[in-house]
């Protein structure tokens, strides 16, 4: 037999009056005030998604624009004030490409061109402002992070070649808006960056103008063919000169720098996310240049006077 439902008083509960009574009283309306918050929610999530590709946007287009600056300065050719023509009715002879030089002013051309594109950063860093100010200024910073580094690494490598130095933290924030967040740690990975583009740079000088023999000039005295018998026997040996060696050995002290660097832990989120795979890469430019310039001072000094490879011969080849 089944119970009876009772109330608190003891009375008998009429149990089918009460679940008509509640099937027929109305479903409550949500609060408004529940609801307006949500709204409220989902404008800040969408005006977050539209600032964050706005800033992602301006990053890869400043990204480019400093690729572009440093493929222009790779492409630097100074021009050699030695006469050369082929054809001896020309009026204007011809000039030959020097070897590729530091500590000289950017040709003109080039530094238009430069110029051009420093100033079209410039802009797209002044249209991102109103993006990461305020509380915005570090939700926003690793999404910018990439092409400030970029950025720094083609300021950099511009203000290298014309002074051999490098370029300061407090320089590099005069180059761009107040309201442009300059870390630290964006600061020194665009350096790490510039040893590869010093390298190249490196790389193309020592190909393209072999180390001359017996300079005066040549300068380099860690990178020259030494006389240590004081007999000056050494005195024709292959030398690199003087603006050669100084990247080689620019290269070499910012190598030991960076391996004297210690990252405070205040850095460590961001800094050794990248930092490791960047000292290797670092350490290899190094030591591409240092291959290079060895085989031009060790390598080279073994040659004999006007040597040359036979190329007479037939070549032997191995089959397998």
């Amino acid at each position: 037999m089944a119970g009876n439902k009772r109330s608190w008083e003891g009375n008998l509960v009429n149990t089918e009056k009460t679940q008509t009574n509640m099937a027929a009283a109305p479903v409550d309306q949500p609060s408004t005030h529940i609801l307006s918050m949500f709204e409220t929610f989902r404008d800040e999530l969408d005006q977050h998604h539209d600032r964050r590709e706005r800033v992602i946007k301006t990053s890869r287009d400043i990204t480019a624009l400093s690729k572009k600056i440093i493929f222009s300065l790779q492409r630097l050719v100074y021009r050699s004030s030695i006469p050369y023509s082929r054809d001896t009715t020309m009026e204007q002879p011809l000039t030959i490409p020097s070897i590729r030089t530091i500590k000289a002013p950017i040709p003109a051309p080039i530094a238009k061109e430069t110029k051009t594109r420093f100033d079209q950063i410039s802009t797209l860093f002044q249209n991102v402002i109103p993006d990461v100010t305020g509380l915005n200024s570090w939700r926003y910073q690793r999404q910018l992070s990439g092409a400030i580094q970029e950025f720094i690494e083609a300021l950099s490598f511009n203000h290298y070649l014309q002074t051999q130095t490098l370029i300061s933290h407090a320089e590099v924030v005069k180059h761009v808006p107040a309201e442009i967040l300059v870390t630290e740690e964006d600061y020194l990975l665009g350096l790490f960056d510039l040893t590869g583009e010093m390298m190249r740079f490196a790389i193309t000088s020592l190909s393209t103008g072999t180390g001359a023999q017996g300079q005066a000039d040549s300068g380099g005295d860690d990178l020259a063919a030494r006389d240590i018998s004081g007999t000056g026997a050494n005195q024709n040996l292959p030398k690199l000169p003087a603006t050669q060696a100084g990247i080689v050995v620019d290269l070499r002290e910012m190598r030991s720098s960076f391996e004297l660097l210690s990252v405070p832990r205040r850095h460590a989120n961001n800094m050794f996310r990248d930092m490791g795979k960047k000292v290797d890469v670092m350490q290899n430019s190094v030591e591409k240049v240092e291959r290079a310039a060895y085989g031009i001072l060790v390598r080279g000094s073994e040659r004999p006077s006007g040597w040359t490879p036979d190329l007479s011969a037939p070549v032997d080849m191995e089959v397998y």
